[in-house]
């Protein structure tokens, strides 16, 4: 028999910087007498982000939705804008807190991104811009979905929030699309405690952004767009600085636990495993994500969810109830289940396991033990 663990394995915890290295940042922030509002930390953040992340352009912001709701601002998006039903909350309210009704598209079955294939029978005459989210930071179909775009005149806005350093072919993630967003959330494998950022290809659009998170404020006398306060501060820019040198320590570690994880399960009848990206995609290994066929392996998703609390362990249903299944988004055409069948179909499968690098191997092969202990005895 199995015993739980001792103490509660979350699907992730959040990596701490030393409290030496965060005394150090804090004296130079106390020294300078500068919290907030553009200060030496913040600058020096943008620069080295937009360094790290391959991109032409970098404007730090408070959180990833309130950036995502200014990326919208800055396109002048309106009408409808095609996106997933399977995501986090966050990616259709920046749309309906802009006026603009989100359209559900349905999802490929493999990557569990946006169906790029189906996005052009979803475009109207009240189509804006097509706005995809990279789910668990494997790349949506980029050159699809750009070609679309194209077609039809759209901007592509993508929600990169589980990202964070993936590449394509040496190209930053966001160097694709009008528009790309970051968070820095606790959660993320790279955090400011809380933070984000829209990254981007032209300057004239940079401008715009960064007065669209101060305010609409030019200068100490002229406001010249109906802005909001999306700054990110000192003291969570200096703690984004020091996380910065912790990203690919952390990154290993959780390759080595992503590749347990696929020795363990990957021949497990009834559980499917996310699906290997093309060569040239650097991940970045944030989350370790199954899907449970019921049919096939004996025990449905939600009764692998609620066993493995027996054994503290603390798995996800990420993205379970899907959000075209919210109250608010419920009454649209394009939720309508028969619209999203693959989608559906995935949010009652979809499990995410443990996933960070405090977790050791053994820890690891003990979760798999487990859950390999509620499947089908043959």
């Amino acid at each position: 028999m199995i015993e739980p663990f001792k103490q509660r394995i979350y699907v992730t915890r959040p990596v701490f910087p030393t409290i030496e290295e965060v005394t150090e940042k804090l004296r130079d922030i106390w020294e300078a007498q500068w919290l907030t509002n553009n200060g030496p930390q913040h600058s020096m953040l943008e620069r080295e982000l937009t360094e790290f992340l391959k991109v032409p352009y970098l404007s730090l912001f408070n959180n990833g939705t309130i950036a995502l709701m200014v990326a919208c601002q800055s396109l002048r998006l309106s009408g409808e804008v095609i996106t997933t039903p399977f995501t986090f909350a966050a990616t259709p309210h920046v749309l309906s807190w802009n006026n603009i009704t989100p359209i559900f598209c349905d999802i490929d079955a493999e990557t569990m991104n946006i169906d790029a294939a189906q996005i052009e029978s979803m475009i109207t005459p009240h189509t804006t811009a097509i706005l995809a989210v990279h789910v668990f930071g494997t790349p949506c179909d980029v050159a699809t979905i750009q070609e679309v775009a194209d077609r039809y005149g759209l901007r592509v806005v993508y929600d990169a929030a589980h990202a964070f350093g993936v590449e394509i072919g040496g190209l930053g993630i966001g160097t694709f699309g009008d528009i790309s967003m970051f968070s820095f959330h606790a959660t993320k494998l790279y955090h400011t405690v809380e933070g984000g950022a829209l990254v981007h290809n032209n300057a004239h659009l940079k401008q715009r952004i960064d007065l669209l998170k101060n305010f609409g404020i030019k200068n100490e006398e002229e406001v010249v767009m109906p802005g909001i306060n999306g700054k990110l501060n000192e003291i969570s820019a200096a703690i984004g600085r020091i996380m910065l040198g912790y990203v690919e320590s952390e990154r290993q570690k959780r390759i080595r636990l992503h590749a347990i994880y696929n020795e363990e399960l990957g021949d497990v009848a009834g559980l499917k495993l996310m699906s290997t990206c093309a060569e040239d995609v650097k991940l970045n290994y944030q989350y370790y994500v199954i899907r449970v066929d019921e049919a096939e392996f004996g025990r449905s998703r939600d009764y692998v969810y609620e066993e493995l609390r027996h054994y503290n362990v603390y798995a996800r249903k990420y993205f379970h109830p899907l959000c075209s299944e919210f109250t608010c988004y419920r009454q649209l055409s394009s939720s309508n289940p028969a619209n999203l069948p693959v989608a559906n179909a995935v949010g009652q499968q979809v499990l995410s396991l443990p996933m960070y690098g405090g977790l050791t191997e053994d820890d690891v092969r003990k979760i798999c033990a487990i859950l390999k202990s509620f499947g089908r005895q043959l």
